[in-house]
């Protein structure tokens, strides 16, 4: 039996990984994790995700160890680490799961396939979820999907073929495990002071799940909505699903054993149902959108629509971009969301939109450069994710809705009272709930009595809401209308749209 190397990526769990159990029916298993400096100095990468990555990592190589396996920390080129190892072991096969991830991750994939077939190795990529490589046409696509989150759960033995360390690990660096780089070797930049608050590995995944479905779920088709509520109330668990210490699929049968439970107690809440059906629908969604990547890789950079190439100009305002990346555009509800994000790691998707909503149309500022620019802030990164949704609130899809967000109706909506601003607008603390969201328009002398000095203490606005939004919505339809807009809209749903209700 010849030795099984499983290269680990953005899957770091034990069970429910099933290139580690096919792995592990061919032979003893030997783990790998390269840590890429490409990929971590890129501009979509930030010390937190470094800092998750080791946390889940540590715990994924004690649990392999106890099952007598081992996982080797490598730092450099992936195709350069493999090789090397390939020389020194007698490995039989190399495992892995397929990624949608970004461009250099896509990029580097291709080169180590190509490797492997000239050398020759066998590479084994297996689906990851329900994300369809060379898929054909969406056309049963959500059936497809809940086929593969019904299948039962690869599961990972008890004890791991023993490996044949005696004669064949002399040509390996010692120590044999290897040690993660820090975040000064990676050249892996922190774009700003964070709390720690989400904690990496499998277990960490699973007491998150087990206390949403269990405890803090019971309000989450209301909670969702509001930063005062979601972060406690949502799931939390979307930096497991990033970086794969909880599958779709456990996720998505975990809460359907839960929404089973809770139909047969006569007394549970009714919020619960709610709750179980619009998880479940996220986890779907969540995948829906990563396939459109999957798919179509170039719409990291390009529209889906080419005809909204030019629509906004290719370099951003140096001013405009910093202001609302810093949150200080002088629009209080969203400088809030983006400094709780930035401290945090996350924010709840109705603020995600929002904010992204204001950078494309408030400030029209290109989409591709404020991707890449708030990409290192989330924590639960997911590149297939990112950009389907970025495009989407852009208005650069040609299918969805275009929705403008008013921050001011965000504002008076999601935080009343003014409670979150406050607590991330300091500046804010004295001026009235009724004035918060729009200080500007305090009479004179609220805002003396306050103590705000706008354009010193706080930024006047930005831009004005009303000139912006109109500005914006005359460009965007005047260009939805054209032929090439509509020609292109009618491909980009062939391809891309959900087959299913519609749930773009």
């Amino acid at each position: 039996m010849s030795l099984q190397l499983v290269w680990f990526k953005r899957d770091l769990r034990l069970h429910d990984h099933e290139p580690l159990a096919a792995a592990a029916s061919r032979g003893p298993v030997l783990g790998i994790y390269i840590f890429e400096p490409e990929v971590f100095s890129a501009p979509d990468a930030d010390a937190q995700h470094l800092t998750f990555i080791v946390e889940c990592l540590t715990e994924l190589r004690s649990r392999l160890r106890k099952r007598g396996s081992e996982l080797l920390l490598r730092t450099g080129d992936a195709q350069e680490q493999l090789e090397r190892l390939v020389h020194a072991l007698p490995v039989g096969a190399l495992w892995a799961h397929e990624e949608t991830g970004n461009g250099l991750t896509y990029a580097r994939d291709r080169r180590v396939r190509a490797w492997a077939k000239q050398r020759p190795l066998p590479f084994h990529e297996l689906q990851a979820g329900g994300v369809v490589r060379r898929l054909d046409s969406r056309d049963g696509w959500a059936e497809r999907w809940e086929q593969v989150m019904r299948a039962p759960r690869a599961r990972a033995p008890e004890r791991f073929a023993a490996l044949p360390w005696a004669d064949a690990a002399s040509g390996v660096d010692a120590p044999l495990a290897g040690d993660p780089p820090s975040a000064t070797e990676l050249c892996v930049k922190s774009y700003a002071a964070r709390v720690h608050v989400v904690r990496g590995g499998e277990r960490a995944a699973h007491d998150t799940l087990a206390s949403f479905l269990a405890l803090r779920g019971v309000d989450y088709r209301r909670a969702m909505s509001s930063p005062l509520t979601a972060f406690t109330e949502c799931s939390r668990i979307s930096p497991h699903l990033a970086f794969g210490t909880l599958s779709g699929r456990q996720a998505w049968q975990a809460a359907q054993r839960r929404a089973a439970e809770l139909k047969a107690l006569p007394d549970a809440d009714p919020r619960w149902r709610g709750a179980m059906t619009s998880f479940a629908a996220r986890l779907a969604w969540r995948d829906h959108f990563m396939q459109k990547l999957e798919s179509e890789p170039r719409i990291e950079y390009e529209p889906f629509a080419r005809a909204y190439a030019n629509l906004r100009p290719r370099e951003a305002d140096p001013e405009r971009l910093a202001a609302w990346l810093e949150g200080r555009t002088g629009y209080p509800f969203v400088d809030a969301c983006m400094r709780a994000l930035r401290a945090e790691g996350w924010i709840n998707f109705r603020m995600r939109a929002m904010l992204v909503s204001f950078a494309s149309y408030h400030l029209w500022l290109p989409w591709q450069v404020t991707a890449k620019a708030l990409a290192p802030h989330f924590l639960d990164y997911e590149p297939g994710i990112h950009y389907s949704q970025f495009q989407m609130q852009s208005g650069t899809t040609g299918i969805n809705t275009v929705r403008i967000y008013n921050p001011y109706k965000q504002g008076r909506d999601q935080d009343p009272a003014g409670v979150f601003i406050k607590r991330w607008v300091p500046e804010l603390t004295d001026v009235s709930s009724d004035d918060v969201h729009a200080p500007h328009e305090m009479p004179a002398l609220f805002a003396q009595m306050s103590g705000l000095r706008l354009g010193r203490d706080y930024p006047h606005p930005i831009v004005d809401h009303a000139t912006a939004y109109r500005d914006a919505k005359e460009k965007m339809f005047a260009l939805r209308e054209t032929v090439a807009a509509r020609t292109q809209a009618a491909v980009v749903l062939e391809r891309h749209g959900s087959r299913r209700a519609r749930r773009e």
